[in-house]
């Protein structure tokens, strides 16, 4: 779980700021969205499929 310590004078905007940097580094803000509804079995499987595909086609290997 991120957190972050305050530092001496540092002002509340950039403190909140590197909080917000934190949490996406961290991918929190993906999964909430995610897991915001529910996603067949399916579904979730053929777009794991196509990801695949994509994921190949940038590495230049052929698929199926």
């Amino acid at each position: 779980m991120p957190g972050i310590m305050l530092k001496d004078g540092e002002s509340f905007e950039s403190a909140l700021r590197r909080f917000k940097k934190q949490c996406e580094k961290s991918g929190i803000l993906t999964e909430l969205r995610k897991r915001e509804h529910y996603e067949k079995p399916s579904i979730k499987a053929k777009r794991k499929s196509i990801q695949a595909r994509k994921r190949a086609l940038r590495k230049g290997k052929p698929s199926f």
